[in-house]
């Protein structure tokens, strides 16, 4: 591959990486699958999908009960963060926004030997920034025009940037988890000031410091061909008016598009955590023990054992 073309392959992944919006670009981070379904739609199968994630949930599912439960055992001494033998609400809650982050972290799994150069289970600066723009940084006459520079020129800084703020104890490497937040910084309370600057960037065209109303415009939808806006621009507008611009001065600030992608809405995980604790809390004291989730242990987890009657019952469509 020519080095123009790894560039280009290198730009696009990086985009790709960092979850670029495409055209009608949605911008909002959406919370994960659960929650989406009623409790009382799913049952149990909520809470399985919910505390394993929907394909673990599915292996536990071909499990004798007495298996079953000896791998539930298991997860609650990994849930248990402080190890005092309790799970408290906010223990299960992290637990469960973990299981729903499986992707990302199997994601970061995938091309962590690309990036782990000197393969001592940390990711330097110094590596990611080879791995990722060596070849432009060593041949920069290998450009073939500005915008390729321009594009190079904007990234790396921005990579920088984010891969401090993702570096938490500030010595330029990044364990695991760290790598994890610098590749999907939306899944991360700490990194998501740099989720909104991004996205001002990104759409701030005049460099102002905002984004006005046909900025916000043209990131969803492009007049290329010069024709008339489509209806849903017309609601899009409107939106904008309604509900993006707050202080109503014609454009979005930093606090209002965060309100806009980063939504306070309902916090499902919270709210399992809380429905687990108290189908499960026996003495009432807002803790559960061990032995508390293994006698509910089927609330938590499937079986063929209890899985075997709604198979029989439940409408099998996809046959």
């Amino acid at each position: 591959m020519d080095v123009y073309s790894f560039m280009c392959a290198a730009l696009l992944c990086t985009a790709v990486v960092h979850g670029k919006p495409t055209l009608r670009k949605d911008r909002v981070i959406h919370d994960p699958e659960v929650g989406r379904q009623a409790h009382e739609e799913k049952g149990f199968q909520y809470d399985h999908e919910a505390f394993l994630g929907k394909e673990e949930a599915r292996s536990f599912d071909q499990l004798t009960s007495e298996e079953s439960k000896d791998r539930l055992g298991k997860i609650v001494d990994r849930i248990d963060d402080d190890a005092d033998g309790s799970i408290s609400t906010a223990e299960l809650k992290a637990w469960i926004k973990r299981v729903q982050k499986r992707y990302v972290y199997e994601n970061v799994a995938k091309v962590w030997t690309d990036y782990d150069l000197n393969k001592d289970n940390k990711i330097s600066w110094d590596e990611y920034k080879q791995a990722t723009y060596g070849y432009y940084l060593s041949s920069p006459e290998e450009f073939e025009d500005a915008k390729d520079q321009f594009s190079f020129k904007k990234m790396l800084p921005r990579d920088e940037r984010r891969f401090k703020r993702a570096d938490l104890d500030g010595d330029l490497a990044t364990d695991r988890e760290e790598f994890t937040s610098f590749l999907h910084p939306e899944e991360f309370e700490h990194m998501r000031d740099i989720v909104v600057l991004e996205t001002l960037e990104d759409i701030d065209k005049n460099g102002d410091g905002h984004v006005d109303e046909d900025e916000y415009v043209a990131d969803m939808f492009s007049h290329e061909d010069g024709g008339p806006e489509p209806d849903w621009i017309k609601t899009e507008r409107e939106q904008f008016s309604d509900f993006r611009d707050l202080n109503k001065d014609g454009k979005m600030d930093l606090d209002e598009i965060r309100h806009w992608i980063m939504p306070q809405d309902y916090d499902h995980a919270e709210a399992e955590a809380r429905h687990l604790v108290y189908e499960s809390d026996q003495d009432k004291d807002q803790m559960l023990t061990k032995e508390e989730i293994l006698e509910n242990w089927n609330m938590f987890v499937g079986s063929q054992a209890t899985n075997y009657g709604e198979d029989l019952t439940k409408n099998h469509e996809e046959l």
